[in-house]
């Protein structure tokens, strides 16, 4: 029985899962995160080994006989200098060399395509853009809050507590972004904002990305900069994917498919504001739902690896296994 490990490793959880050649999930498990940035090299070989032990188990075989394995983790690729120490801590937990290593990035690609040609764009507290073209992978954004991230959920956020200052103090016309977000934060007085964004929570990221689907709520309720800020994020992330498609060089008039994850995306107005950014770049973009969670992407692409691309049934077989449905 041919096997495939999936790995998609990330900040707060690492998720594993086992598939076989017909497109069977046979073991899915979830370890800490791997984000080695802020705990250390050591982490991602200690999570790895609980992660594959643990689904190894559940499936009731060895690692040794797992024939390829993919794993995306977070923040690889970034440091030159990490990445040899990054490619080689999963042999230590295999104990085989069949095995490749990437950016957790590869795995939104992967899932939401199903392995096959086109670009993916993440937006969720960041945001960044994989793509595949004969062979060839590209990424495009992803250089972090302070200078990038454009079309993030922490991206929308900013801009529109920005709004909301500037609405406060008569810069811009009061609109229902300022109600909303005082609501939203329980705001005796407008200027609580300083305190509640930079004392308490100390200009947390992940906080301040909470915010980006009030902005996109506000915009639906009529508020002029709030949707500004939506279209000027959709502009953002329809701009990655068309660099995406230059750099990969997809012909002048040939379909690109892509797809998209994260949770911006589960705003219809800026998935709609989206499609047709991507439409004024290009006639031949073709969005797609995604099709399977990361995790299974990377499971999916470990055997296209190991040169045993999942056919047809399998991969129908997969995404009636993902919705609970029977698997044959």
């Amino acid at each position: 029985m041919s096997v495939f490990l999936g790995v998609d490793g990330g900040g707060t959880k690492t998720a594993l899962c086992l598939v076989n050649r017909e497109g069977r999930i046979l073991a899915r498990a979830r370890a800490p995160g791997c984000y080695y940035f802020a705990g250390g090299m050591e982490l991602v070989e200690r999570v790895l080994r609980q992660g594959v032990d643990e689904v190894c188990r559940q499936a009731g075989i060895a690692p040794a006989e797992i024939v390829y394995a993919f794993f995306g983790l977070p923040g690889y690729g970034e440091v030159s200098g990490d990445v040899p120490a990054l490619d080689a801590a999963p042999g230590g937990v295999l104990g085989h060399g069949r095995y490749a290593c990437d950016n957790d990035m590869v795995c939104g690609w992967a899932g939401s395509l199903g392995g096959a040609d086109g670009i993916n764009v993440v937006s969720g507290t960041g945001s960044i853009t994989y793509g595949e073209h004969a062979g060839r992978g590209v990424r495009v954004g992803g250089w972090g809050e302070l200078f990038g991230d454009e079309g993030s959920a922490y991206w929308i956020s900013i801009r529109g507590l920005r709004a909301f200052s500037q609405m406060s103090d008569g810069r811009l016309p009061v609109g229902p972004l300022h109600e909303m977000l005082r609501e939203r934060l329980g705001l005796a007085g407008d200027l609580d904002l300083v305190d509640v964004v930079l004392n308490r929570w100390r200009g947390e990221r992940s906080k301040i990305a909470d915010f980006g689907p009030t902005v996109v709520e506000a915009a639906s309720s009529g508020d002029t900069c709030a949707a500004e800020i939506v279209t000027g994020a959709a502009w953002e992330l329809a701009h990655m994917v068309d660099a995406a498609r230059r750099r990969l060089g997809f012909g002048e008039y040939e379909t690109v498919p892509v797809s998209y994850s994260g949770g911006v995306f589960g705003a219809g107005p800026l998935l709609d504001a989206f499609g047709a950014e991507l439409a004024a770049l290009y006639g031949g973009y073709e969005l797609r739902e995604p099709l399977y969670e990361p995790v299974i992407g990377a499971a999916i692409y470990a055997a296209k690896l190991a040169e045993m691309p999942l056919d047809g049934g399998a991969l129908r077989r997969l995404r009636s296994a993902q919705r609970g449905s029977p698997t044959d």
